[in-house]
């Protein structure tokens, strides 16, 4: 067993703000657990610095004027992570089968440390043996040709650089398909469908200069003190300005709260706090069309009002009459909405997002963050469009200090999107391609992740190969797809560390180890270095000097290319070994792809802040079928998908601030007071007494999908939470056995993980 978890788990409120001496003494708690030495803290002073590298981590952005430690709490524990002394040899995998592997937790799986070796899975002995890279390469070349193409998926994770990603993406259409699953369908899918209906482009419009131009922030389903702390010295200088920040999140998360500077020395030695958030609204889980709807009725109301007796209007109208369409409709559906209606589905009180309301209304420009806390609901593409609709209403897109900010997780995944990795055509830039390398790219949509598992399941996809991530730990419906992946040919996993997805084998089976980001990748022409995009769009150059964990390692690109070579046809436009040679030539085939986006790319590369790829709805310019920005109605008030009933429950899934993603930390929610376990349910005292139940007891939630299928997470401990009424709280990934694989967002496919049907049970 960890020495992280505990038989006695220890569930004691915490006090403190976010940062402040928590975050310190967090530090000092991993740094000696992953056995780093002075070497690698000295690496922390180069991370998210102009010639450094960028953190494998969040994705915020990095500073041009950055400060002298630019790395927060999350993003050291990634570091540490990555460079950690500890080995996963083939000496440990002699000593253990697979199956004994299954039975370790998580944590334990990656703590053991980097592996060193490529590896063949042995089903006679059910053990990962050492292997070389040719045998592995020509055989994972040669089950690849023997397969229809349209039966591999090609997934990849959002921490691959810019290069890897542009290179894995035309390999997979050489190959024969755009079977590009990736960690944006499973988070983010929701911004790029309803952003790019709204204002025709995918990703948001603001920069982090634009927190020095607002003067309100609405702030919508994210937490930022565990998965964007970097995040809070910007919310922290907007408030020390007078900048109101207006928070709906169901739970009430630290960082949205108090925020101590560790890097402040007065702030640290006093104890002083910065309160973050001015109005704070619990709403509940898939209540934030309501919520939003709320604020609109009342700014609607408000403006017909002014205009009944001639008083200036509320409404930015020569901004909706020259730039928008649909506005119409909308006002209208909104002043038929009941406040009844309204109070019931976002669980807020009519007095509360008047409140709200009054803030948008004074404000002049006004940021709209949000992140999965929206994007991951059957309705998640209208919460976005709604965010959209209620910065329409009021001319806040397109100005300094205004505009959407959705907020990505994995460093570079808004960036690989960028580059190719999409299974949809009209995203990709097809005609650039047939132009450049002379083959006819496939026109049909792939496999998103959703259509991936489906395809896993029913047995119509055959290989996977994973440029990174934990794909079987991350989806929906765990059970069934752990119980169809032994029946794929091939799988193929590209990684640094030991998950569990590599402990369900295919009928062959690869695990072959990379290079980490911050590792000295050395090719043919000496160093290289590789790039990231931040979530607002600016792009970044980032240089590994660390001896590598092992000799035994390549980097993503030459893997990569190695498989390109072997499973597509000649081509006398692409040099795979000249591009791996030097990623500037990588760099300029990614410039040839995206003039626009990427002039002078090598050029700019290391930019202080990075540079920025543009973006046309930021210039109020909309390329959209109608050539405005579009007001689009929600069909619903609820983003559930489902209707309440007596016994069941909306369950988000929760991350801790010590994990990212699928990566476990330690076992110590700090912010949460949950220390010695991830085994946690969170409820509401009333909903506890309601239901007979009692803190600490051991209960089991099971999926109340209404399919039939039995989906059951056991052994969870009762604790009662300040979570809203009809909400429950467990974590991810081990909540994820509940969420069927229909259960996802309508369009863009994410699976709904933030409202999940479920009942408790013994």
């Amino acid at each position: 067993m960890s020495k992280q978890r505990s038989d006695k788990p220890d569930v004691t409120p915490f006090e403190g703000p976010a940062g402040g001496w928590g975050s310190v003494r967090s530090l000092a708690e991993i740094l000696p657990r992953e056995r780093v030495g002075p070497a690698t803290i000295a690496q922390l002073a180069r991370q998210n610095k102009p010639d450094g590298f960028m953190c494998v981590s969040c994705a915020w952005p990095k500073p041009a004027d950055h400060h002298p430690a630019e790395f927060c709490e999350e993003g050291a524990k990634a570091t540490a992570w990555e460079l950690t002394t500890l080995r996963t040899t083939p000496e440990f995998f002699a000593r253990h089968s697979l199956t004994e592997l299954r039975g370790w937790r998580d944590y334990d799986l990656e703590q053991n440390g980097r592996l060193t070796h490529p590896l063949r899975y042995d089903a006679a002995t059910d053990k990962y043996v050492a292997c070389s890279w040719e045998e592995a390469f020509d055989a994972i070349g040669a089950a690849l040709r023997t397969l229809d193409p349209k039966s591999v998926a090609f997934y990849s994770s959002g921490r691959t650089s810019l290069e890897a990603s542009y290179m894995y993406a035309l390999m997979a259409r050489l190959y024969g398909n755009q079977n590009l699953p990736d960690s944006s369908n499973m988070c983010h899918e929701s911004t790029s469908v309803g952003l790019k209906a709204a204002i025709g482009v995918p990703v948001g419009t603001t920069r982090l200069r634009d927190f020095e131009d607002c003067d309100a922030i609405f702030f919508f389903g994210q937490n930022v003190g565990s998965n964007a702390p970097r995040m809070l010295h910007d919310l922290r200088a907007a408030r020390k300005r007078g900048v109101e920040i207006v928070t709906f999140n169901p739970l009430r998360e630290r960082g949205l709260e108090r925020f101590t500077d560790p890097q402040n020395p007065i702030e640290m030695t006093t104890l002083q706090e910065t309160i973050i958030s001015t109005q704070y609204h619990q709403v509940k889980a898939g209540g934030d069309i309501a919520a939003m709807s709320g604020i609109a009725k009342f700014l609607i109301e408000w403006d017909d009002a002014a205009r009944a007796v001639g008083d200036p209007l509320v409404l930015d109208h020569d901004f909706i009459d020259q730039h928008t369409k649909g506005f119409h409709a909308f006002a209208d559906r909104i002043r038929a909405t009941e406040w009844d209606a309204i109070e019931r589905e976002s669980g807020l009180d009519r007095e509360a997002l008047e409140q709200a309301a009054r803030v948008y209304a004074k404000a002049k420009a006004v940021l709209g963050i949000y992140g999965m806390g929206l994007t991951q609901h059957v309705k998640g593409v209208d919460n976005v469009r709604m965010v959209m609709n209620l910065l329409l209403m009021r001319g806040n897109i397109g100005k300094p200090g205004a505009g959407p900010t959705p907020v990505r997780g994995h460093s570079n995944v808004q960036g690989q999107r960028t580059v190719g990795i999409t299974e949809k055509t009209e995203l990709a830039p097809v005609e650039k391609l047939k132009e450049l390398y002379g083959f006819d790219p496939p026109t049909e949509k792939g496999l998103d992740t959703v259509a991936t598992c489906r395809g896993v399941i029913d047995g119509s996809v055959k290989a996977v190969v994973a440029l990174g991530g934990n794909f079987l730990r991350a989806v929906p419906e765990t059970e069934a797809m752990e119980s169809a992946w032994p029946r794929l040919e091939l799988s193929v996993q590209i990684a640094t560390k030991l998950n569990r997805n590599h402990l369900v084998p295919g009928k062959a089976t690869y695990l072959l180890p990379c290079l980490g980001r911050i590792e000295e990748d050395v090719q043919a022409s000496g160093p290289q270095a590789v790039s990231v995009e931040d979530s607002t769009g600016c792009i970044h150059g980032s240089r590994g000097k660390v001896t590598p964990a092992s000799p035994h390692l390549l980097s993503e690109p030459r893997i990569v290319a190695e498989i390109a070579r072997r499973i597509t046809p000649p081509n006398d436009r692409i040099d795979w070994d000249v591009w791996v040679s030097d990623y500037g030539h990588i760099r300029d085939a990614i410039e040839a792809t995206y003039p626009q986006a990427f002039a002078d790319f090598n050029a700019r590369l290391f930019t202080p802040g990075g540079f920025w790829k543009g973006n046309k709805a930021s210039e109020r310019i909309w390329e959209t079928p109608s050539g405005k920005a579009e007001f689009l109605t929600p069909t619903d008030l609820s983003a559930t998908g489902f209707d309440d009933a007596e016994g069941r429950f909306r369950l988000m899934t929760l991350r801790s601030n010590d994990q990212f993603n699928t990566t476990i930390y330690g076992y110590h929610d700090r912010f949460r007071g949950v220390k010695g376990t991830r085994d946690t349910l969170f409820i509401h005292a009333e909903d506890m007494e309601a239901a007979g139940l009692e803190s600490g007891q051991i209960v089991a939630l099971e999926s109340d999908a209404g399919d039939g299928v039995v989906r059951r997470r056991a052994g969870l401990i009762v604790t009662p939470y300040d979570i809203p009424r009809g909400c429950l709280g467990a974590y991810y990934p081990e909540a994820n056995v509940l969420i069927p694989i229909d259960h996802h967002a309508e369009e863009s496919h994410v699976p709904a993980a933030k409202s999940v049907p479920v009942r408790i049970c013994a």
